[in-house]
C-alpha cells in the first residue's frame, strides 16, 4: 500500500500548527529547566503573569483542536483514494503513541500519547453526523472548561476538530471572511471579559506551579485561565485567519507554514533543544523566566530556518517521513520530485 501524496494541503492549518508550536514551548520550557521562581515585582514576575494570561492553556488547546481536524482529513482523503482509512489511521496513532511513549520519558507533560489514546476513543465519531459531533463537543467543552479539567478537555477539542473537518471550515476561507470576522469579534468580547476576570485574580506573589501545590488564590487564577482558554484560542485562530488574507502577512509569516508542516519533528525537537541548552549551559534550576524566553527565541530561529530550508528539498519533515512510513508500511520518497521537462529545457 503506497503512501498518499503530500498534495491538497490546506495552508491555513499549517500556519495554525506553526503558531501553536510557538506558544507551547514557552510554557513547556518552565518545568523542563526548572525555571526559578520570579522575585515579587520583577520583570520576570510580570512575564510570568503574561504567560498565564495569554499563553498557558491557549496553544495546547489549539494544537488539540487541530489534531482533530487532521484526524478527519486523513481518513477522508485515504478513503477517497480507495484505501482503508480506518486501518491506516489505527497504524498512524499506534506509531504516534510509540513516538509519544519515547518522548514522555524526557517530557512528562507531552501530548502525543494523550492524542493517540483520544484518537482511538473518538474513531467511531468519524461517521457520526456533524451536527451531533458539534453539539456534543460544545457541551463537553463548556462543562469541562467550567470545571477546569484541562486534561479531559482534549476529548471535546478533538471532537470539535472532527466537526470542523466535516463542515469544511478551513476550506474556501476567502468566501467566508464575513463570518470569520463576526466570529472573531464575538471571541474578542468573550476573551476580554474572561481575561479581565482572570487578571483581577492575579496572585500577589509569583508562583511555582510545576513544583507542587499552589495556594487558593493561585489555584483560582489558574482555573479561570483554563476555563477561558478555548475562547482565547478561538480568538487567536480568527485573528490569524484574517491577517493571512493580506499578501504582506502571508509572505511575512510564510516560515510559520513550514514550521507547521513539520509540526511533529519540531514539537519533539523543542524538547531536544531545551535539554541541549540546559546541559550545555548548566541552566537547570538556575535560569529565570526572561532567560527562558531568550532560549525559546533561539530555538525559534533555529527551527524556523531549518524548516524552511529542509522543505525546499524534501517533501516531509524527518519524523513526518518516519511516521508516514510506519502508517503505510512503506517509506515514501523523501526528496521533492524534479520537473524533468523543465530541467531539460
Amino acid at each position: 500500500m503506497k503512501p498518499t501524496e503530500s498534495t491538497n494541503r490546506i495552508d491555513i492549518l499549517d500556519y495554525l500548527r506553526g503558531f501553536a508550536l510557538l506558544g507551547i514551548i514557552l510554557v513547556n520550557i518552565l518545568p523542563l529547566l526548572a525555571v526559578k521562581l520570579p522575585d515579587p515585582g520583577s520583570v520576570d514576575a510580570a512575564y510570568q503573569r503574561f504567560l498565564f494570561l495569554f499563553v498557558e492553556g491557549r496553544f495546547y488547546t489549539l494544537f488539540s483542536f487541530l489534531f482533530g481536524v487532521g484526524f478527519y482529513l486523513f481518513i477522508s482523503r485515504a478513503n477517497a483514494k480507495g484505501k482503508n482509512g480506518y486501518v491506516l489511521f489505527l497504524r498512524r496513532i499506534a506509531a504516534l503513541f510509540i513516538l509519544g511513549w519515547f518522548h514522555v520519558t524526557f517530557h512528562p507533560g507531552e501530548a502525543l500519547t494523550v492524542y493517540a489514546v483520544t484518537g482511538l476513543l473518538l474513531l467511531p465519531f468519524y461517521k457520526v453526523k456533524k451536527e451531533i459531533n458539534l453539539g456534543i463537543g460544545l457541551l463537553l467543552l463548556v462543562g469541562l472548561s467550567i470545571m477546569a479539567f484541562k486534561l479531559f478537555m482534549v476529548v471535546p477539542l478533538m471532537l470539535l476538530g472532527i466537526a470542523a473537518g466535516q463542515y469544511r471550515l478551513f476550506e474556501g476561507l476567502s468566501g467566508k471572511l464575513k463570518k470569520a470576522a463576526i466570529f472573531t469579534g464575538i471571541m474578542f468580547l468573550l476573551s476580554m471579559v474572561g481575561l479581565i476576570n482572570q487578571f483581577q485574580h492575579v496572585p500577589a506573589q509569583a508562583f511555582g506551579f510545576f513544583e507542587g501545590g499552589v495556594d487558593e488564590q493561585t489555584y483560582q487564577f489558574l482555573s479561570i485561565g483554563i476555563t477561558i482558554g478555548p475562547a482565547v484560542s478561538a480568538l487567536y485562530v480568527g485573528l490569524l485567519i484574517l491577517l493571512l488574507q493580506f499578501p504582506f502577512f502571508q509572505k511575512l509569516l510564510s516560515p510559520l507554514k513550514s514550521y507547521g508542516r513539520m509540526a511533529l519533528t519540531n514539537y519533539i525537537f523543542q524538547t531536544v533543544f531545551i535539554y541541549l541548552a540546559g546541559y550545555a549551559f548548566n541552566l537547570f534550576g538556575s535560569i529565570s523566566y526572561l532567560q527562558s524566553l531568550a532560549v525559546c527565541i533561539s530555538i525559534y530561529v533555529i527551527q524556523l530556518v531549518f524548516s524552511v530550508i529542509w522543505l525546499r528539498y524534501f517533501q516531509f519533515g524527518p519524523l513526518e517521513w518516519i511516521w508516514r512510513g510506519l502508517t503505510y508500511l512503506e517509506l515514501p520518497p523523501m526528496r521533492k520530485r524534479i520537473n524533468v521537462e523543465k530541467k531539460m529545457d
